[in-house]
Protein backbone atom coordinates (compact mmCIF):
# COMPACT_ATOMS: atom_id res chain seq x y z
CA UNK A 1 0.00 0.00 0.00
CA UNK A 2 1.00 3.52 -1.16
CA UNK A 3 2.19 6.16 1.75
CA UNK A 4 0.38 9.22 1.34
CA UNK A 5 1.61 12.51 3.58
CA UNK A 6 -0.85 15.09 4.14
CA UNK A 7 0.20 18.59 5.79
CA UNK A 8 -2.15 20.48 7.96
CA UNK A 9 -5.89 18.97 8.85
CA UNK A 10 -8.12 21.92 7.23
CA UNK A 11 -11.37 20.91 6.09
CA UNK A 12 -9.49 20.51 2.44
CA UNK A 13 -6.63 18.35 4.35
CA UNK A 14 -9.05 16.17 5.81
CA UNK A 15 -11.35 16.10 2.67
CA UNK A 16 -8.30 15.24 0.78
CA UNK A 17 -7.07 12.42 2.97
CA UNK A 18 -10.66 10.46 3.17
CA UNK A 19 -10.28 10.95 -0.85
CA UNK A 20 -6.29 9.33 -1.13
CA UNK A 21 -7.64 6.78 1.33
CA UNK A 22 -10.53 5.82 -1.05
CA UNK A 23 -7.97 5.37 -3.48
CA UNK A 24 -6.26 2.72 -1.40
CA UNK A 25 -3.53 5.05 0.44
CA UNK A 26 -2.71 4.78 3.48
CA UNK A 27 -2.85 8.07 4.86
CA UNK A 28 -1.13 9.71 7.90
CA UNK A 29 -2.36 13.91 8.36
CA UNK A 30 0.40 16.05 10.71
CA UNK A 31 -1.36 19.07 11.86
CA UNK A 32 0.28 22.18 13.89
CA UNK A 33 -2.60 22.41 16.41
CA UNK A 34 -3.94 20.07 18.68
CA UNK A 35 -7.16 20.05 16.73
CA UNK A 36 -8.60 19.20 13.36
CA UNK A 37 -10.63 21.83 11.34
CA UNK A 38 -7.85 24.87 10.97
CA UNK A 39 -9.96 28.23 10.83
CA UNK A 40 -13.05 25.36 11.22
CA UNK A 41 -12.96 25.14 14.55
CA UNK A 42 -15.31 26.14 17.81
CA UNK A 43 -14.90 27.16 21.72
CA UNK A 44 -16.95 27.49 25.02
CA UNK A 45 -16.92 30.76 26.64
CA UNK A 46 -18.56 30.85 29.75
CA UNK A 47 -22.12 29.54 28.97
CA UNK A 48 -21.49 30.60 25.02
CA UNK A 49 -20.47 28.12 22.51
CA UNK A 50 -18.50 29.73 19.26
CA UNK A 51 -18.40 28.50 16.04
CA UNK A 52 -14.54 29.88 15.73
CA UNK A 53 -14.14 30.39 11.78
CA UNK A 54 -16.00 30.18 8.70
CA UNK A 55 -19.83 31.00 9.53
CA UNK A 56 -21.77 30.74 6.03
CA UNK A 57 -22.85 27.03 4.54
CA UNK A 58 -23.30 26.27 1.16
CA UNK A 59 -23.15 23.64 -1.37
CA UNK A 60 -23.89 20.95 1.78
CA UNK A 61 -23.13 17.92 -1.26
CA UNK A 62 -19.95 18.55 -1.39
CA UNK A 63 -19.69 17.44 2.47
CA UNK A 64 -22.00 14.49 1.74
CA UNK A 65 -20.57 12.96 -1.10
CA UNK A 66 -16.90 12.33 1.21
CA UNK A 67 -19.61 9.59 2.83
CA UNK A 68 -21.25 8.39 -0.35
CA UNK A 69 -17.63 7.60 -1.33
CA UNK A 70 -17.20 4.88 0.94
CA UNK A 71 -21.03 3.82 0.88
CA UNK A 72 -22.28 5.83 4.31
CA UNK A 73 -25.44 7.68 4.45
CA UNK A 74 -24.16 11.13 5.15
CA UNK A 75 -27.17 11.72 7.58
CA UNK A 76 -25.70 9.07 9.87
CA UNK A 77 -22.90 11.51 10.44
CA UNK A 78 -23.96 14.78 9.23
CA UNK A 79 -27.18 16.62 8.79
CA UNK A 80 -28.20 20.29 8.04
CA UNK A 81 -31.46 22.07 7.60
CA UNK A 82 -31.75 24.48 4.79
CA UNK A 83 -32.14 28.52 5.80
CA UNK A 84 -35.61 30.19 4.82
CA UNK A 85 -34.49 33.83 5.97
CA UNK A 86 -30.70 33.97 4.11
CA UNK A 87 -30.00 37.40 5.33
CA UNK A 88 -30.96 40.64 7.26
CA UNK A 89 -29.72 43.72 5.78
CA UNK A 90 -29.65 47.30 8.28
CA UNK A 91 -28.77 50.33 6.78
CA UNK A 92 -27.75 53.59 8.77
CA UNK A 93 -31.04 55.55 7.65
CA UNK A 94 -32.90 53.42 9.49
CA UNK A 95 -34.22 51.03 6.36
CA UNK A 96 -33.69 47.12 6.55
CA UNK A 97 -34.42 44.18 4.32
CA UNK A 98 -34.82 40.70 4.86
CA UNK A 99 -33.75 38.47 2.31
CA UNK A 100 -35.77 35.42 1.98
CA UNK A 101 -34.09 31.64 0.24
CA UNK A 102 -37.79 31.81 -1.89
CA UNK A 103 -36.71 33.26 -4.96
CA UNK A 104 -40.25 34.46 -6.09
CA UNK A 105 -40.54 35.67 -2.47
CA UNK A 106 -37.15 37.46 -2.39
CA UNK A 107 -38.11 38.97 -6.40
CA UNK A 108 -41.57 40.51 -5.04
CA UNK A 109 -40.98 41.90 -1.77
CA UNK A 110 -37.28 43.57 -3.24
CA UNK A 111 -39.59 44.98 -6.24
CA UNK A 112 -41.61 46.70 -3.76
CA UNK A 113 -39.13 47.89 -1.17
CA UNK A 114 -36.49 48.98 -3.42
CA UNK A 115 -38.61 50.03 -6.27
CA UNK A 116 -37.22 47.57 -9.07
CA UNK A 117 -39.38 45.80 -11.16
CA UNK A 118 -39.40 42.11 -10.40
CA UNK A 119 -38.74 40.85 -13.33
CA UNK A 120 -34.77 42.81 -13.08
CA UNK A 121 -34.60 40.78 -10.11
CA UNK A 122 -34.81 37.33 -11.69
CA UNK A 123 -32.45 38.21 -14.54
CA UNK A 124 -30.06 39.15 -12.67
CA UNK A 125 -30.20 35.93 -10.61
CA UNK A 126 -30.69 34.01 -13.71
CA UNK A 127 -27.68 35.53 -15.29
CA UNK A 128 -25.84 34.92 -11.89
CA UNK A 129 -26.64 31.29 -12.65
CA UNK A 130 -25.78 31.26 -16.00
CA UNK A 131 -22.16 32.68 -15.12
CA UNK A 132 -21.70 30.02 -12.76
CA UNK A 133 -22.87 27.01 -14.84
CA UNK A 134 -20.78 28.19 -17.72
CA UNK A 135 -17.63 28.57 -16.10
CA UNK A 136 -17.56 26.44 -12.72
CA UNK A 137 -16.81 22.81 -14.36
CA UNK A 138 -13.24 24.70 -15.86
CA UNK A 139 -12.53 27.30 -13.18
CA UNK A 140 -13.80 25.34 -9.75
CA UNK A 141 -13.68 21.90 -10.62
CA UNK A 142 -10.71 21.43 -12.59
CA UNK A 143 -7.08 22.21 -12.33
CA UNK A 144 -6.47 24.87 -14.96
CA UNK A 145 -2.77 24.39 -15.59
CA UNK A 146 -3.37 21.15 -17.22
CA UNK A 147 -3.13 21.29 -21.20
CA UNK A 148 -5.84 18.32 -20.73
CA UNK A 149 -8.70 21.04 -18.97
CA UNK A 150 -9.01 23.03 -22.78
CA UNK A 151 -9.38 19.86 -24.89
CA UNK A 152 -13.20 19.85 -24.84
CA UNK A 153 -16.18 21.90 -26.14
CA UNK A 154 -17.79 23.10 -22.71
CA UNK A 155 -14.34 24.35 -21.87
CA UNK A 156 -14.30 26.27 -25.27
CA UNK A 157 -17.65 27.58 -24.59
CA UNK A 158 -16.66 28.46 -21.05
CA UNK A 159 -13.63 30.04 -22.05
CA UNK A 160 -15.28 32.15 -24.98
CA UNK A 161 -18.43 33.21 -22.86
CA UNK A 162 -15.58 34.24 -20.21
CA UNK A 163 -14.94 37.52 -21.76
CA UNK A 164 -18.59 38.68 -22.48
CA UNK A 165 -19.61 37.62 -18.85
CA UNK A 166 -18.17 41.04 -17.07
CA UNK A 167 -14.38 40.18 -16.57
CA UNK A 168 -13.58 43.56 -18.00
CA UNK A 169 -15.69 45.10 -15.92
CA UNK A 170 -15.79 45.34 -11.85
CA UNK A 171 -18.46 43.94 -9.84
CA UNK A 172 -20.05 47.51 -8.68
CA UNK A 173 -20.13 48.43 -12.40
CA UNK A 174 -22.20 45.42 -13.59
CA UNK A 175 -24.66 46.01 -10.35
CA UNK A 176 -25.05 49.43 -10.66
CA UNK A 177 -25.93 48.69 -14.11
CA UNK A 178 -28.83 46.39 -13.35
CA UNK A 179 -30.04 48.49 -10.07
CA UNK A 180 -30.62 51.95 -9.38
CA UNK A 181 -31.02 51.89 -5.32
CA UNK A 182 -27.90 52.20 -4.11
CA UNK A 183 -28.86 49.80 -1.03
CA UNK A 184 -29.65 47.26 -3.41
CA UNK A 185 -26.62 47.89 -5.10
CA UNK A 186 -24.32 47.28 -1.61
CA UNK A 187 -26.66 44.31 -1.24
CA UNK A 188 -24.98 42.65 -4.00
CA UNK A 189 -21.91 44.02 -4.10
CA UNK A 190 -21.38 42.69 -0.50
CA UNK A 191 -20.34 39.11 -2.67
CA UNK A 192 -17.20 40.24 -3.40
CA UNK A 193 -16.28 39.97 0.32
CA UNK A 194 -17.06 36.13 0.12
CA UNK A 195 -13.74 35.58 -1.66
CA UNK A 196 -11.62 38.53 0.48
CA UNK A 197 -12.09 40.97 -2.31
CA UNK A 198 -13.18 44.40 -3.01
CA UNK A 199 -16.31 44.82 -5.29
CA UNK A 200 -14.47 47.78 -6.87
CA UNK A 201 -11.90 45.63 -8.31
CA UNK A 202 -12.84 42.19 -8.55
CA UNK A 203 -14.11 41.53 -11.74
CA UNK A 204 -17.86 41.33 -12.66
CA UNK A 205 -17.69 38.07 -13.50
CA UNK A 206 -17.69 37.38 -10.16
CA UNK A 207 -21.57 38.48 -9.88
CA UNK A 208 -21.84 34.94 -10.19
CA UNK A 209 -21.10 33.63 -6.49
CA UNK A 210 -25.14 35.42 -5.47
CA UNK A 211 -26.08 32.27 -7.38
CA UNK A 212 -24.51 29.86 -4.57
CA UNK A 213 -26.51 31.27 -2.05
CA UNK A 214 -29.54 33.03 -3.66
CA UNK A 215 -30.53 30.36 -5.86
CA UNK A 216 -28.88 26.98 -4.26
CA UNK A 217 -29.74 28.64 -0.62
CA UNK A 218 -27.52 28.76 2.70
CA UNK A 219 -27.96 25.84 5.52
CA UNK A 220 -26.79 25.40 9.13
CA UNK A 221 -25.52 22.59 10.51
CA UNK A 222 -26.80 20.84 13.01
CA UNK A 223 -24.51 21.07 16.15
CA UNK A 224 -23.39 24.55 14.37
CA UNK A 225 -20.53 24.82 11.86
CA UNK A 226 -18.12 23.04 13.82
CA UNK A 227 -19.91 19.79 12.70
CA UNK A 228 -18.44 19.82 10.02
CA UNK A 229 -15.16 19.46 11.13
CA UNK A 230 -15.98 16.92 13.62
CA UNK A 231 -17.98 14.64 11.40
CA UNK A 232 -15.21 14.65 8.55
CA UNK A 233 -12.64 13.97 11.25
CA UNK A 234 -14.80 11.02 12.95
CA UNK A 235 -15.25 9.71 8.96
CA UNK A 236 -11.59 9.81 8.42
CA UNK A 237 -10.67 7.82 11.68
CA UNK A 238 -13.12 5.30 10.87
CA UNK A 239 -11.15 4.98 7.49
CA UNK A 240 -8.20 4.25 9.33
CA UNK A 241 -6.54 7.66 8.42
CA UNK A 242 -3.91 8.13 11.03
CA UNK A 243 -3.44 12.14 12.72
CA UNK A 244 -0.74 13.43 14.21
CA UNK A 245 -1.90 16.39 16.16
CA UNK A 246 1.19 19.30 17.60
CA UNK A 247 3.65 17.93 15.04
CA UNK A 248 4.98 21.05 13.24
CA UNK A 249 6.61 19.72 9.95
CA UNK A 250 9.56 21.64 9.51
CA UNK A 251 10.59 20.11 5.72
CA UNK A 252 9.31 18.26 2.65
CA UNK A 253 11.57 15.87 1.18
CA UNK A 254 12.89 15.60 -2.35
CA UNK A 255 15.33 14.23 -4.40
CA UNK A 256 15.70 14.42 -8.03
CA UNK A 257 12.48 16.10 -8.89
CA UNK A 258 10.81 13.33 -6.99
CA UNK A 259 9.07 13.31 -3.18
CA UNK A 260 10.73 11.39 -0.97
CA UNK A 261 8.24 12.73 2.31
CA UNK A 262 8.74 14.64 5.01
CA UNK A 263 10.20 16.12 8.44
CA UNK A 264 10.27 17.38 11.29
CA UNK A 265 11.97 17.84 15.07
CA UNK A 266 10.39 14.15 15.63
CA UNK A 267 12.29 12.33 12.56
CA UNK A 268 11.54 11.66 8.62
CA UNK A 269 8.53 10.19 7.32
CA UNK A 270 8.83 8.60 4.28
CA UNK A 271 5.82 9.03 1.51
CA UNK A 272 4.81 8.34 -2.13
CA UNK A 273 3.19 11.43 -2.26
CA UNK A 274 2.47 14.69 0.11
CA UNK A 275 0.00 16.85 -0.37
CA UNK A 276 0.12 20.59 1.74
CA UNK A 277 -2.91 22.04 2.95
CA UNK A 278 -0.86 24.68 4.48
CA UNK A 279 -1.46 28.24 2.98
CA UNK A 280 1.17 28.23 -0.19
CA UNK A 281 3.30 31.09 0.69
CA UNK A 282 4.18 29.53 4.12
CA UNK A 283 4.61 25.80 2.23
CA UNK A 284 7.12 27.53 0.12
CA UNK A 285 8.75 29.90 2.76
CA UNK A 286 9.39 26.79 5.65
CA UNK A 287 8.99 23.90 3.70
CA UNK A 288 10.33 24.37 0.31
CA UNK A 289 13.54 26.43 1.13
CA UNK A 290 16.10 24.99 -1.37
CA UNK A 291 13.43 25.17 -4.50
CA UNK A 292 12.53 28.29 -6.75
CA UNK A 293 9.33 30.03 -6.32
CA UNK A 294 7.34 31.00 -7.85
CA UNK A 295 7.79 34.46 -7.04
CA UNK A 296 5.04 36.17 -9.42
CA UNK A 297 2.21 34.22 -7.74
CA UNK A 298 3.38 34.44 -3.88
CA UNK A 299 3.69 38.53 -4.77
CA UNK A 300 -0.41 38.53 -5.22
CA UNK A 301 -2.13 41.14 -3.14
CA UNK A 302 -3.54 39.49 -0.33
CA UNK A 303 -6.97 39.22 0.28
CA UNK A 304 -8.94 40.67 3.68
CA UNK A 305 -8.24 39.32 6.91
CA UNK A 306 -11.25 40.17 9.50
CA UNK A 307 -11.50 41.08 13.47
CA UNK A 308 -13.93 39.23 15.19
CA UNK A 309 -15.13 39.60 18.57
CA UNK A 310 -16.96 37.09 20.29
CA UNK A 311 -19.40 38.37 22.84
CA UNK A 312 -22.35 36.21 25.48
CA UNK A 313 -24.52 38.75 24.84
CA UNK A 314 -27.12 39.31 27.94
CA UNK A 315 -30.84 39.78 25.64
CA UNK A 316 -31.88 38.20 22.72
CA UNK A 317 -33.13 40.08 19.82
CA UNK A 318 -36.22 39.17 17.61
CA UNK A 319 -35.12 41.54 14.60
CA UNK A 320 -32.04 39.62 13.89
CA UNK A 321 -31.37 35.91 12.31
CA UNK A 322 -28.51 33.77 11.94
CA UNK A 323 -26.92 36.69 9.32
CA UNK A 324 -26.66 40.13 10.27
CA UNK A 325 -25.43 42.54 8.30
CA UNK A 326 -24.85 46.04 9.45
CA UNK A 327 -23.65 47.96 6.24
CA UNK A 328 -20.99 51.24 6.38
CA UNK A 329 -22.39 54.18 4.65
CA UNK A 330 -19.48 54.69 2.60
CA UNK A 331 -18.14 51.59 0.93
CA UNK A 332 -16.17 52.71 -1.22
CA UNK A 333 -14.03 54.12 1.61
CA UNK A 334 -14.19 50.89 3.29
CA UNK A 335 -12.62 49.06 0.83
CA UNK A 336 -10.56 51.72 0.22
CA UNK A 337 -8.99 51.52 3.35
CA UNK A 338 -8.95 48.25 3.58
CA UNK A 339 -6.82 47.64 0.25
CA UNK A 340 -5.46 50.42 -0.50
CA UNK A 341 -4.71 52.21 2.92
CA UNK A 342 -4.20 48.64 5.15
CA UNK A 343 -6.41 50.48 7.83
CA UNK A 344 -9.27 50.28 8.70
CA UNK A 345 -12.74 52.37 8.12
CA UNK A 346 -14.25 54.53 10.99
CA UNK A 347 -17.60 53.26 9.87
CA UNK A 348 -17.12 49.93 8.91
CA UNK A 349 -19.94 47.24 7.87
CA UNK A 350 -20.74 44.74 10.57
CA UNK A 351 -21.72 41.14 10.53
CA UNK A 352 -23.31 39.67 13.12
CA UNK A 353 -24.00 35.54 13.13
CA UNK A 354 -26.05 34.25 16.03
CA UNK A 355 -26.00 30.53 16.01
CA UNK A 356 -27.98 30.43 18.85
CA UNK A 357 -31.13 31.05 16.83
CA UNK A 358 -30.97 27.80 15.47
CA UNK A 359 -28.97 25.89 18.31
CA UNK A 360 -30.70 27.25 21.39
CA UNK A 361 -28.06 25.56 23.25
CA UNK A 362 -25.31 27.74 21.97
CA UNK A 363 -26.55 29.84 24.96
CA UNK A 364 -28.39 30.59 28.23
CA UNK A 365 -32.49 31.51 27.55
CA UNK A 366 -33.06 34.92 26.70
CA UNK A 367 -29.65 35.09 26.27
CA UNK A 368 -27.38 35.34 22.58
CA UNK A 369 -24.14 34.63 21.18
CA UNK A 370 -22.98 37.08 18.68
CA UNK A 371 -20.28 36.57 16.66
CA UNK A 372 -19.51 40.14 15.17
CA UNK A 373 -17.13 40.81 12.49
CA UNK A 374 -15.53 43.67 10.57
CA UNK A 375 -13.56 42.82 7.14
CA UNK A 376 -9.76 44.29 7.70
CA UNK A 377 -6.64 44.79 5.58
CA UNK A 378 -4.37 41.85 5.61
CA UNK A 379 -1.22 41.74 8.64
CA UNK A 380 1.15 44.42 7.63
CA UNK A 381 2.67 45.00 11.52
CA UNK A 382 -0.04 48.00 11.78
CA UNK A 383 -1.32 48.08 15.62
CA UNK A 384 -3.66 45.74 16.56
CA UNK A 385 -4.04 46.20 19.84
CA UNK A 386 -5.03 49.61 19.09
CA UNK A 387 -7.16 48.60 16.22
CA UNK A 388 -9.26 46.43 18.12
CA UNK A 389 -10.04 49.64 20.55
CA UNK A 390 -10.65 51.60 17.89
CA UNK A 391 -13.45 49.12 15.97
CA UNK A 392 -14.59 48.23 19.25
CA UNK A 393 -15.91 51.35 19.54
CA UNK A 394 -16.62 51.82 15.96
CA UNK A 395 -18.92 48.86 16.25
CA UNK A 396 -20.90 49.78 19.46
CA UNK A 397 -21.36 52.99 17.82
CA UNK A 398 -22.91 51.38 14.41
CA UNK A 399 -24.63 48.85 16.62
CA UNK A 400 -26.51 51.69 18.97
CA UNK A 401 -27.22 53.84 15.89
CA UNK A 402 -28.74 51.26 13.42
CA UNK A 403 -30.36 48.66 15.87
CA UNK A 404 -31.34 51.60 18.40
CA UNK A 405 -29.64 49.74 21.86
CA UNK A 406 -26.48 50.01 23.50
CA UNK A 407 -24.98 46.71 23.99
CA UNK A 408 -21.96 47.30 25.87
CA UNK A 409 -23.51 46.91 28.88
CA UNK A 410 -24.95 43.60 27.64
CA UNK A 411 -21.57 41.87 27.32
CA UNK A 412 -20.68 38.87 29.72
CA UNK A 413 -17.63 37.50 28.09
CA UNK A 414 -15.34 38.53 25.51
CA UNK A 415 -12.85 37.00 23.33
CA UNK A 416 -11.18 38.65 20.14
CA UNK A 417 -9.40 37.33 17.04
CA UNK A 418 -7.71 39.39 14.80
CA UNK A 419 -5.08 39.00 11.63
CA UNK A 420 -2.29 38.21 13.23
CA UNK A 421 -3.70 35.37 15.84
CA UNK A 422 -5.12 34.50 12.51
CA UNK A 423 -1.91 33.78 11.19
CA UNK A 424 -0.38 32.22 14.08
CA UNK A 425 -3.30 29.45 14.48
CA UNK A 426 -3.82 28.62 10.78
CA UNK A 427 -0.45 29.53 8.83
CA UNK A 428 -2.59 31.99 6.87
CA UNK A 429 0.40 34.39 5.45
CA UNK A 430 -0.49 37.91 6.90
CA UNK A 431 -3.35 36.19 8.14
CA UNK A 432 -5.44 36.50 4.48
CA UNK A 433 -8.76 34.47 5.00
CA UNK A 434 -8.39 33.44 1.29
CA UNK A 435 -4.66 33.29 0.41
CA UNK A 436 -4.39 35.90 -2.52
CA UNK A 437 -7.13 38.56 -3.04
CA UNK A 438 -9.76 37.93 -6.40
CA UNK A 439 -9.22 41.88 -7.14
CA UNK A 440 -7.71 41.27 -11.00
CA UNK A 441 -9.23 40.12 -14.11
CA UNK A 442 -7.53 36.87 -14.59
CA UNK A 443 -7.06 35.88 -10.77
CA UNK A 444 -8.80 32.73 -11.50
CA UNK A 445 -5.81 31.72 -13.28
CA UNK A 446 -3.03 32.95 -11.34
CA UNK A 447 -3.61 31.08 -8.41
CA UNK A 448 -1.21 28.26 -7.38
CA UNK A 449 -1.87 25.03 -9.07
CA UNK A 450 -2.85 21.96 -7.12
CA UNK A 451 0.33 19.88 -8.05
CA UNK A 452 3.74 20.91 -8.71
CA UNK A 453 5.57 21.24 -11.68
CA UNK A 454 9.03 20.89 -10.26
CA UNK A 455 8.49 18.04 -7.60
CA UNK A 456 6.75 15.08 -8.85
CA UNK A 457 4.18 13.43 -6.04
CA UNK A 458 3.70 16.95 -4.55
CA UNK A 459 0.54 18.56 -4.42
CA UNK A 460 -1.29 21.13 -2.33
CA UNK A 461 -5.43 21.56 -1.21
CA UNK A 462 -7.02 24.58 0.66
CA UNK A 463 -8.15 28.09 0.12
CA UNK A 464 -4.54 29.61 -1.01
CA UNK A 465 -4.51 27.43 -4.15
CA UNK A 466 -7.19 26.72 -6.69
CA UNK A 467 -9.51 27.05 -6.91
CA UNK A 468 -9.57 29.43 -4.19
CA UNK A 469 -11.39 29.89 -0.41
CA UNK A 470 -14.28 29.20 1.38
CA UNK A 471 -15.43 25.99 2.56
CA UNK A 472 -16.87 24.57 -1.05
CA UNK A 473 -14.14 25.81 -2.76
CA UNK A 474 -11.54 23.88 -0.19
CA UNK A 475 -13.65 20.82 -0.67
CA UNK A 476 -13.43 21.68 -4.40
CA UNK A 477 -9.28 21.95 -4.35
CA UNK A 478 -9.44 18.41 -2.31
CA UNK A 479 -11.89 16.67 -5.49
CA UNK A 480 -8.90 18.12 -7.83
CA UNK A 481 -6.16 16.85 -6.29
CA UNK A 482 -7.83 13.31 -6.15
CA UNK A 483 -8.12 14.01 -9.41
CA UNK A 484 -4.46 14.75 -10.69
CA UNK A 485 -3.38 11.72 -8.26
CA UNK A 486 -5.59 9.25 -10.28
Amino acid sequence: MSNAIVIGAGVGGIATALRLRHKGYKVTVFEANAYPGGKLHAFQSNDFRFDAGPSLFTMPWLVDELFELFGLNPKDYFDYKSKKVLCNYFWEDGSSFSVKADQDLFANEAAEYFEVEAVSIKKYLASSQKKYELTSGIFLEKSLHKASTYFSKETLKAMTSVFKLGIHTNLDAVNRRHFKDPRLVQLFNRYATYNGSSPYKTPGIMSMIPHLEMNQGTFFPKGGMHAITKSLFELAKEQGIVFKFNEVISKINHEEGKIRGVANAGGTYEADLVVSNMDIFSTYEKLLKGLSKPQRILKQERSSSALIFYWGINKSFPQLDLHNILFSSDYKNEFDCIFEKKILSDDPTVYINITSKENAKDAPKGKENWFVMINTPANFGQDWRQLQREARTAILQKIERVLKVDVSDLIETEEILDPVLIESRTGSHRGSLYGASSNSQFAAFLRHPNFSREIKGLYFCGGSVHPGGGIPLCLLSARIVSDLVG
